[in-house]
Order: structure tokens, then C-alpha cells, then sequence
């Protein structure tokens, strides 16, 4: 306070001292206060000077003019950063950090003061004001790891983050540089690269290593860092691949159904370094030859359980297989399957069966028709035979007289069958067969019932025997539970209540055979199996 207080009074007494000076000095002579102008700070002029970008360089000199010592000394008072070098000749010099603006906020602004300070104690003091503006980075790319690859398998590959990143924190994301992509490859914004390479682009790969380049792109600033990392197969004795497809661990088939696995394998070595593929099974049932070799590197597994694989009285027969691929080097890969065979009736038997009775009823019945249209027959002709001849004629003659002899005679004539004996020489007697009222000792009221019985039971068995033949004539008719009871009525029908009255042949012989054709011809409906 007392320092401001002297140099007060020294300055009113030199204005005093220079004001009675001015007052003896004529105009034409300039006054030696008039050299001695204020002590002032000087700053470099050029429009925009201050304006500055981060990483770029400000350098400058603080100049001053005015002011009654001989030498000036510089200060920088306030607003220094780290990186600031200001020395006490004025020589400033400052690279702002990239860091030094936040990117959202795209300029910083920042105010300095200068000091400016003579030997005779005369200062002048002045603020700046700087504006830093915000510079964006291209994001970086590091070294990245080489990928190996192998044939007929998705491979995949994952751009280390600790590889790439951007300075200045903005987000960042992969983009593929469409002319070095192979076919079929994929590369995310995340930076994962999936390929499986073609037999082709393998063996291409294995003659010359790929190097697949990408582009690292900032946000929202666009700016882009190209970056690659090489590809090539593996060196590795890797372990072949088996797929299975479907892929399950277990499976329920019942017997007589076909069993279809199809298998892919594959080597990342190479398909010539597969060794051999096969399966091992619990049951000694299931045949080698049902694993079929498609191609070098696809098998089917083709296998049908027959109805006998189940023996009763079991329901069902687990067992395990297990099907595997060896390379050359003896590495495996194996995919094991639980198989369940349920005990299942032979349909196909069982129709054979049904039909066999189907056919059967209907063949007995067409031979007992055969053989009573034959009786009809048979019947029918006695009949005829009896009504045209001339019989019963009785006629005895008796005299007395001498026996010598007997004599039989026998006429053949098929219209009246007569035998005459002669007995002696005067006893005549002729005995014939009987009238049309008398055949063979029957009345031809027996003969008329048993052909109306006849023709009445083959009426039946025909009628039966078409609704029969068309009810069943579909498998699925005769799988029903009613088949066997229609079977038991049809059969019942063809038993005769007057089997012994009809006199029927047991040695009986059908001259035509009993062909699906013939019996077609007499039951319009029946069916022959194919």
C-alpha cells in the first residue's frame, strides 16, 4: 500500500515537473515526455492467429513497445497447460493434444495472460483468448494373428479388439473390402469373419496363403484405417469330422421299418487323409452292409429289422452303435446311437393269412357247388331214364309139368333192362324192373326232394358265397374282428343235412382245378391277391 502510494506522488510530481517544462519549451522543439509512451504488449496481427487445431503447432513471439527501461522481461501468469513453453524473451510454442477437445463438443476455448515487465519496474499486463478446434483420428490397426483354416468346415475368425480401437473414442466398425473377400466368406461390423472353404479355394489356399484385407471405420466422422491379416491352411493334424443327420442320440422304430441315416465326413487335412468309415454295434443282428459308401466323404446307413428280430415275449430290444471316421493317423471322431426295435406284428403276414382263408372258404364252396351241380346231374338223368321206361310188367305163367333146368337170359336193351329166366321147359317167369313209380326199390318222391334240396343248397351258396366274396374282397375288410366269425357262418353253410340221403362221393374228385380264374367265374366278386 505504501509502494502504490509512492509511485502515486511520483507520478504527480513528474506530471507537474513535465507540465512547467512544456510551458518554457516553444512548439517547434518536442518534449521528452512525448518519446516515453506507455509500456504496451504486442501480439502478432495476422487475421485468425489464434485460431488453432489439436496436434498443430502455435508458435509466436510476445513483443512489447513503450515504457522507459532498457530491457523487458515476459511472464505467463495464467492458463497454462502441460505442453506450454513460454520463456521471458516472449518466445511462446504450444501443441495442443488430440485429447485436449472432447469430440462431442468440437472447440475449446482458452484465455491467457501475458506480463510484460521492464528494469524500471514499468509492467503492462493483457489476456488472450485461443481456440483450440477438435481434429478426428482414423481409428488404429495393430498385427494381427494369422488365420488357419480347414477344409469342409465353418471356420471362424475374430478380429482381436485389443488390435483395433480409435483415439479419439469414437465408435468403430469393420467393413470388408469386397475385392479381396473370397466366395462365400462373411465379415460382421463386429469383426467376425466366417468361412468354409470349397475343395477349390483349399486347394488354392494349400499352393499360396491369402491376405484378406478390411477397412476400420470410425463414427460418425467416416474416417478408415485398411488393415489385413493372412490366411492360410492349417499345419495342424487336426481330427476328422463325422455329421449325422438327423442328429439324435436315440431312436424308436418298430420291426420291418427301414432305418435311413446319412453321415458326412470330412478332414480338415484333406479327404485323402480320411482312413476309413464304419460303425460297431451291440447286436451282432444289424449287418455291416447296411453303412453304403456314397461318395469319398457321404455314407448312408440303410437298415430294416425283420419281424423275427424281436423274439417274443419280448416287447422291445435296445442296443447301441456306434458309427465312427479314422484318418490316416489314427484320430477318430464317432457319433454314438441308442436304437429301440419295437416287437410289431407282420401285417403282411397276417393279410397273407386272412386272405388264405378268404380264399379258402370261397374254394370249398365252389367245390361243393362243382360236385353238387355234378349230383344234380347224376339225378336228373335217373330221373329222365325212369319215366321213359316201360317196367313193372309181372307176368307168371305156371304148368304143371317137369322141371329140366334153368336157363337164364339176359337181353341188353337199354329201354328196358328186362332179365328173363326159364324154368324147365313148361314154368315160365319174367321179373323187370319196376314201373316209373318204382327205381332201384325208391319212390320218386325221395328223388324229387333230394334234387330240390340240392338246388336249393346251391342257391344258398351262391348267394352266400357273392355277398361273401365282395364284403371282403379289400385287406383292410378282412383285418376287421367280424372277418373271422363270417368265415365260421360261411363254413357252417356248406354243411348238408342230408349228406348221407344225397349219397355224395367221399372219393369225389373235382375235374377242374380251383384257379382264381374259375372261381372268379363263379363268385363275380372275388378278389385274387396280386
Amino acid at each position: 500500500m505504501k509502494k502504490s502510494i509512492f509511485l502515486i506522488s511520483a507520478a504527480l510530481m513528474l506530471f507537474s515537473e513535465v507540465s512547467a517544462q512544456e510551458a518554457n519549451v516553444t512548439p517547434e522543439t518536442p518534449s521528452p515526455a512525448a518519446k516515453r509512451a506507455p509500456l504496451k504488449l504486442q501480439f502478432p496481427n495476422d487475421p485468425g492467429w489464434n485460431v488453432i487445431k489439436e496436434g498443430q503447432k502455435l508458435e509466436f513471439d510476445v513483443q512489447s513497445s513503450g515504457g522507459s527501461g532498457k530491457t523487458v522481461t515476459y511472464y505467463l501468469l495464467q492458463g497454462r497447460v502441460e505442453g506450454m513453453h513460454f520463456d521471458s524473451t516472449g518466445l511462446f510454442s504450444w501443441i495442443p493434444s488430440y485429447d485436449f477437445v472432447d469430440r462431442l463438443s468440437g472447440s475449446r476455448n482458452l484465455q491467457l495472460m501475458f506480463e510484460a515487465r521492464n528494469d524500471r519496474e514499468e509492467s503492462v499486463k493483457q489476456v488472450v483468448e485461443f481456440k483450440v478446434e477438435h481434429v478426428n483420428r482414423p481409428p488404429f490397426v495393430g498385427e494381427l494373428k494369422p488365420f488357419y483354416v480347414r477344409y469342409n468346415a465353418q471356420n471362424t475368425y475374430t478380429i482381436e479388439a485389443s488390435a483395433i480401437g480409435d483415439e479419439d473414442g469414437d465408435p468403430i466398425v469393420i467393413i470388408p473390402n469386397i475385392e479381396s473377400m473370397p466366395e462365400g466368406a462373411k465379415l460382421s461390423e463386429q469383426g467376425e469373419f466366417t468361412w468354409k472353404p470349397s475343395y477349390t479355394q483349399f486347394n488354392k489356399l494349400q499352393k499360396s496363403p491369402m491376405m484378406l484385407e478390411f477397412f476400420v471405420e470410425d463414427q460418425p466422422s467416416k474416417a478408415r484405417t485398411k488393415g489385413s491379416f493372412k490366411i492360410a491352411i492349417t499345419q495342424q493334424d487336426l481330427e476328422p469330422n463325422m455329421q449325422m443327420i438327423p442328429s439324435q442320440k436315440s431312436f424308436r422304430y418298430k420291426e420291418d421299418a427301414t432305418i435311413n441315416l446319412k453321415f458326412q465326413v470330412s478332414d480338415p487335412n484333406g479327404e485323402a487323409d480320411i482312413s476309413s468309415v464304419s460303425f460297431i454295434s451291440e447286436n451282432p443282428k444289424v449287418p455291416q452292409s447296411a453303412l453304403v459308401k456314397n461318395t469319398a466323404t457321404q455314407y448312408e446307413f440303410i437298415w430294416k429289422p425283420g419281424y423275427d428280430f424281436v423274439q417274443d415275449p419280448l416287447d422291445s430290444l435296445s442296443f447301441n452303435v456306434t458309427f465312427f471316421v479314422i484318418d490316416k493317423s489314427h484320430k477318430r471322431d464317432e457319433r454314438t446311437v441308442n436304437f429301440t426295435i419295437l416287437n410289431a406284428i407282420n401285417e403282411a403276414e397276417k393279410d397273407r393269412k386272412l386272405y388264405s382263408e378268404y380264399r379258402s372258404s370261397l374254394v370249398r364252396a365252389w367245390d361243393l357247388m362243382e360236385q353238387l351241380k355234378d349230383a344234380e346231374k347224376d339225378l336228373k338223368k335217373k330221373y329222365n331214364r325212369a319215366r321213359k321206361g316201360k317196367k313193372g310188367r309181372s307176368l307168371t305163367n305156371a304148368t304143371l309139368g317137369a322141371v329140366t333146368g334153368i336157363s337164364p337170359v339176359v337181353i341188353e336193351d337199354p329201354t328196358d333192362s328186362k332179365k328173363i329166366t326159364t324154368i324147365g321147359g313148361t314154368t315160365v317167369m319174367t321179373i323187370g324192373t319196376l314201373e316209373a313209380t318204382e327205381v332201384i326199390g325208391r319212390s320218386t318222391k325221395d328223388l324229387v326232394e333230394r334234387l330240390n334240396y340240392i338246388m336249393e343248397k346251391r342257391n344258398e351258396l351262391q348267394t352266400k358265397g357273392d355277398i361273401f366274396a365282395r364284403k371282403y374282397a379289400l385287406k383292410s375288410s378282412r383285418r376287421k374282428q367280424e372277418f373271422m366269425k363270417d368265415v365260421d357262418d360261411f363254413v357252417a353253410v356248406m354243411n348238408l343235412k342230408g349228406l348221407v340221403a344225397l349219397e355224395l362221393d367221399a372219393s369225389w374228385q373235382n375235374k377242374n382245378k380251383s384257379s382264381d380264374e374259375n372261381i372268379a367265374k363263379t363268385f363275380k366278386d372275388f378278389s385274387p391277391e396280386e
